[in-house]
């Protein structure tokens, strides 16, 4: 490549970021049937090819360590070592997104369910049979057409990442670009399992009884997706309402939740649409895109503050800062404050304010939510856990769906399914990116509370020092380093098992 310089990779690689993402979310969104990702790649192949690697390499290799260079040639190198892979892997990334788009699980001769719509109507079963019946058919189809492919994915991603040099192995090289400790954050995580069993223990059976009318031992991950959609509580957080609520919460704050119209809101039903709700920042900070396929109840109202924390982020982004700090950078950062967001509604004022759950009602939904965050980060412990085994070589291929099933059921007691040893892994440790979010959002609202009392999600003076102290300045920062900036504490899993005792009372 010639007349190849720092800038031009970077003027030359947002217009990339900015078509790619866009034919993301054109089709994740169900506005096209596919994604056509090798096109765009091969347009720019410029700023995506070996130069543009060697070039930031070099640059982060020369660059004294603890300076803006060195931070900022540490992110160009991360986004051209994934470029690496996703370049090569497009063709499978197509496969499957057809093929999610498509897919049909056949419960019975009779009955057929979209792939997408699986998830929603397992959790929306109060039948444990249709339930089993449904995902006896999902997992089928999976090991049969969809595994394969993400198989073969995660085998030629690490290949790739490796054949770079970067590190001895794939792990090594996410660690150097990463700034994160794998073996770290694992032994937390295994720490917290071992800190939360007995709790966990004597909880799961009552909710297991109670919600589901079923002994512990028996619930399989398909009847914990039921179980965790809290139904009793849908009538207390009506889709009708959902919007409107949340968006006058934030305006409350004193922010405009539409960003002077820089965020789109998707959040109707569309043939094609993932069940999986998400954010799409097409151009930062002037086109975000808020996406979300409703489940009903109180999961959409989680999701929407989850993904509007994502929306917020990406548009009151400082327009002037570098293209690394705005596209790239520790996903942690952007994860933490989805989080801080969604855990709104494990806040006694917030949910008075501005649910339908009353005073009578506010101490049985926050126990439930307490038993669903014991789940949710036992289950992300036990997911990180297993994927150092993923990638890091130490099991073969074909042992992973044995331990896959082995981890997860050690932590969460739901029996889960070999088909998704490799499905329910989301590629390049963003479990990690996950767990370390949740870990920050917990100072964070720490620190919103000694600054703007406990009700500062109605304090028109917190919303401006979250956007300019916090959404402004992209994602520059690590999340520890964020942390120690706003809090003056480390990250650690200490506030949350605190937070969630109290909600289990």
């Amino acid at each position: 490549m010639t007349d190849l310089s720092l800038d031009r990779l970077r003027r030359e690689g947002e217009a990339f970021m900015e078509e790619i993402s866009r034919e993301y979310y054109l089709a994740h969104s169900g506005h096209k049937p596919t994604a056509e990702l090798q096109p765009i790649y091969a347009r720019h192949a410029a700023v995506l090819g070996q130069d543009a690697l060697d070039l930031t390499l070099d640059a982060f290799r020369n660059a004294k360590e603890g300076t803006e260079e060195h931070r900022s040639a540490r992110l160009l190198v991360d986004w051209q070592a994934e470029s690496q892979s996703a370049r090569q892997l497009a063709e499978l990334d197509e496969r499957e997104i057809a093929w999610q788009g498509s897919a049909i699980v056949n419960v019975t001769d009779t009955r057929q369910i979209k792939f997408e719509a699986a998830s929603i109507e397992i959790a929306n079963s109060s039948d444990a049979d249709e339930r089993h019946m449904i995902e006896a058919a999902r997992a089928k189809l999976v090991e049969r057409e969809l595994a394969p492919i993400r198989r073969e994915r995660f085998q030629r991603e690490r290949d790739i990442t490796e054949s770079l040099g970067l590190a001895s192995n794939y792990n090594a090289t996410f660690e150097l670009l990463s700034g994160l400790s794998l073996n770290d954050l694992a032994a937390q995580c295994e720490q917290f399992i071992k800190d939360t069993d007995a709790l966990w223990e004597e909880v799961l059976p009552e909710f297991a009884k109670r919600v589901l009318g079923m002994n512990a031992r028996d619930v399989t991950r398909a009847d914990a997706l039921a179980l965790m959609r809290a139904r009793e509580f849908d009538a207390y957080f009506p889709g009708a309402r959902m919007e409107e609520a949340i968006t006058r919460q934030v305006r409350e704050m004193g922010v405009d939740p539409l960003a002077a119209g820089r965020i789109t809101l998707d959040t109707g039903e569309r043939d094609g649409k993932r069940s999986r709700a998400f954010c799409s920042p097409v151009r930062v900070p002037a086109e975000v895109y808020l996406v979300l396929r409703p489940h009903g109840g109180q999961t959409d109202w989680n999701t929407f503050l989850h993904e509007l924390g994502h929306a917020l982020h990406f548009a009151y982004m400082r327009p002037d800062l570098a293209f690394e700090y705005r596209w790239l950078g520790d996903n942690s950062i952007t994860e933490g404050y989805a989080m801080f967001f969604d855990h709104s509604t494990k806040d006694r004022g917030w949910l008075k304010r501005y649910s339908e759950l009353g005073e009578s009602r506010v101490d049985a939904f926050l126990r439930t939510a307490g038993f669903e965050e014991l789940q949710f980060l036992r289950r992300y412990c036990a997911k990180l856990i297993y994927e150092v085994q993923l990638y890091g070589g130490t099991a073969s291929w074909d042992a992973l769906p044995d331990l896959y099933v082995e981890t997860l059921t050690r932590a969460t007691t739901f029996r889960y399914d070999r088909a998704d040893a490799f499905v329910d892994v989301d590629p390049r440790y963003y479990a990690a990116r996950y767990l370390r979010a949740w870990q920050l959002q917990a100072l964070i609202r720490e620190t919103l509370v000694e600054r703007y009392d406990d009700d500062w999600w109605r304090n028109p003076r917190a919303g401006p020092w979250i956007c300019s102290a916090l959404f402004g300045e992209g994602q520059r920062e690590l999340a520890d380093e964020q942390a120690q900036r706003i809090s003056g504490k480390k990250l650690s899993f200490a506030p949350l098992r605190r937070a969630i005792e109290k909600m289990l009372g």
